[in-house]
């Protein structure tokens, strides 16, 4: 069986992400961020500075994902459970990953078509 990398032109994908940064469509990000195959929301706010808060994810809800990843950082920290309560509430699933993880879990998921969101935490 061959296997080809396939590249969904117009779609959001995460071409690279390292300390401090991650890079969508070629294009370098250091803040924060939500992405969805058809949107980019930059500056989102949560930082080490800026906890996530529940109140944060109310954007990523506005965009209606079947799934949030939520990348926390260079390191998993699992937020307390009534920052997810937006999320929950919604019912989306969710995952929280280190922003790497999240990262390369958006683009299969992504690719596979899905209606993913990466809520993406730069630290």
């Amino acid at each position: 069986m061959k296997l080809h990398l396939s590249r969904p032109e117009g779609r959001n994908q995460i071409t690279s992400c390292g300390t401090g940064f991650v890079v969508v469509n070629g294009v370098r990000h250091a803040r924060s961020l939500l992405v969805t195959p058809l949107e980019l929301i930059a500056d989102w706010p949560p930082s080490r500075e800026q906890p996530l808060a529940s109140a944060h994810l109310h954007a990523a809800l506005a965009l209606q994902p079947e799934v949030v990843l939520v990348g926390t950082g260079a390191q998993l920290h699992f937020p307390p459970a009534e920052v997810i309560r937006p999320l929950i509430e919604a019912g989306i699933g969710y995952e929280i990953m280190d922003t790497s993880a999240a990262c390369r879990t958006y683009n299969i998921l992504m690719a596979e078509g899905r209606r993913v969101l990466a809520a993406l935490i730069i630290d």
